[in-house]
């Protein structure tokens, strides 16, 4: 039933297709979900209608961070508090079908939020996967705002508690890092993971080929975008991060899936670091911008991109060969 969904992008829901792939068929799972947080129409996976949820104040208008009011953390009613709990159970509908799919000790990655991150964890481990590690994508920048408590004391007169809180703000710290739940799925019980290595070529992962700065990575990752880098939508994660991630636990022509792709960075990842893919968006927006990408990969690319050395942080027009300078510099 692969072949149907082999190296392509479906523009449908992931659910009414999931259940059709072929049982212990894909080697990894790598998604950047929605995260339940609202920030925008397509994040939003609950039934709460609350009209506020959406809104925006003058000063978020034409913004393209913080450009709606999503949720304080006390909420603003009890179906509010409720949005946790509805995605949790989003989760876990497509995790459930997502589990036979994959190998005995394949690996999953799901990009989320620092507040949504338990969600996704509790569903998967709900459905039968183990976890593993949590990563951390450490940002080069972070949108950051924090109001501050005096002028909000000011505003209402109260000039002598506005002197007792100057300094104070209202916010979090900047959020320079993102989470990501790394996922096994367990191998026969009584074998070991070397034995489920050599029955289904999954469960190690590729050190000598993922180094960075020459040095073996560790579980915080520095990756930026790159200056010609475009930018397709705005939860969108580098190029480069995702193909650590698939070099990292996959070896060529293993199957990628991704089931909320968006603009199609997984499947652009996989096919320049010559994995299989398949892939779902419901947008189709989305869907259309992900297929102009795989369009435009060309061979010349792939072949280019075999000499690439991974380096924190990919900030650059292109990446330095690190071994090389090191040796100039000698």
């Amino acid at each position: 039933m692969n072949e149907k969904y082999l190296n392509k992008i479906i523009n449908d829901d992931c659910t009414n297709h999931l259940s059709l792939l072929d049982d212990g068929s894909i080697d990894l799972l790598l998604s950047d979900i929605p995260y339940g947080i609202s920030i925008d129409d397509w994040d939003v996976l609950h039934n709460n209608t609350n009209s506020a949820l959406l809104g925006q104040s003058p000063a978020q208008l034409g913004k393209s961070a913080f450009k709606r009011r999503g949720k304080p953390i006390n909420g603003w009613s009890q179906a509010d508090r409720n949005i946790g709990i509805e995605y949790q159970e989003w989760c876990t509908k497509w995790a459930s079908l997502v589990y036979p799919k994959m190998k005995s000790g394949s690996f999953v990655f799901i990009f989320g939020a620092r507040r949504t991150i338990h969600r996704v964890i509790n569903s998967f481990e709900n459905v039968g996967f183990l976890i593993k590690d949590i990563l951390a994508w450490k940002k080069p920048s972070a949108h950051h705002r924090a109001q501050k408590l005096s002028n909000i004391l000011e505003k209402r007169g109260l000039l002598n508690k506005a002197t007792e809180w100057d300094g104070w703000r209202l916010g979090n710290l900047a959020p320079i890092y993102e989470p990501i739940a790394w996922f096994m799925k367990p191998y026969k019980i009584g074998g070991t993971i070397t034995d489920n290595i050599l029955l289904n070529d999954v469960g190690a992962i590729n050190l000598s080929d993922c180094q960075i700065n020459d040095s073996n990575p560790t579980n915080i990752l520095e990756f930026g975008f790159r200056s010609n880098e475009i930018r397709y939508h705005e939860a969108q994660k580098p190029e480069d991060l995702m193909k650590f991630l698939i070099k990292l636990t996959t070896k060529e022509k293993q199957i990628v899936l991704d089931p909320f792709i968006g603009s199609g960075t997984t499947a652009v990842a996989a096919k320049i670091t010559g994995r299989q893919f398949i892939g779902f968006e419901i947008n189709e927006d989305f869907f259309k911008t992900a297929v102009l990408r795989l369009q435009e990969i060309t061979n010349d690319y792939k072949r280019t991109y075999k000499a690439d050395i991974f380096v924190q942080p990919t900030l650059f027009e292109k990446k330095i060969n690190y071994k090389r300078k090191k040796k100039k510099n000698k």
